[in-house]
């Protein structure tokens, strides 16, 4: 197919000089939740943070800062799914290699709050980071306090696809 092809050169073109992204997304690095694909949006319209667990970590705020203050983004959503491999580790505090423990902190307070339900503790973790992003950056929760931006928690279910807003 060379129309794919012909599309995506016009895309690249109109985005190589500047991003206009309309939503800022944090979600899991996991492959299986393809963020672009999941809510139907082409090149350059989402703003997308990816790390292990959905967490909110410094370089994850600035980044977000980045998209609420130079791109003008409207909403932020933090986005978990189902079967999250590093909620159930976190849930485990098994001895793992390497720094991967080292998000086990992170998703602590939601793991705590589930009752050993890894759904209750997916979302829990989702609305907690939202929270964090709101209360750890001024630019955020000033953006928010304005009305300027949205900021919300989500899980994606892998097995049918679907967003469902926590």
């Amino acid at each position: 197919m060379t129309s794919l092809d012909e599309d995506l050169a016009i895309l690249r073109d109109r985005t190589v000089d500047k991003q206009k992204p309309f939503a800022a997304i944090l979600s899991c690095a996991d492959s299986r939740v393809p963020v672009e694909l999941v809510f139907d949006q082409s090149i350059g319209r989402l703003f997308v943070t990816r790390v292990a667990g959905n967490i909110v970590t410094p370089e994850i705020i600035a980044s977000i800062e980045y998209a609420v203050a130079e791109l003008g983004v409207g909403a932020i959503l933090v986005l978990g799914h189902s079967s999250c491999g590093a909620v159930k580790a976190a849930m485990k505090t098994a001895t793992v290699p390497g720094q991967i423990s080292a998000l086990y902190q992170h998703l602590r307070p939601a793991v705590e709050s589930s009752a050993g339900d890894v759904s209750k503790a997916v979302e829990a973790n989702a609305r907690l980071q939202a929270g964090l992003l709101r209360t750890s950056s001024t630019v955020i929760h000033e953006a928010e306090t304005k009305g300027t931006i949205k900021v919300a928690a989500a899980v994606y279910d892998l097995a049918t696809g679907k967003v469902v807003l926590s």
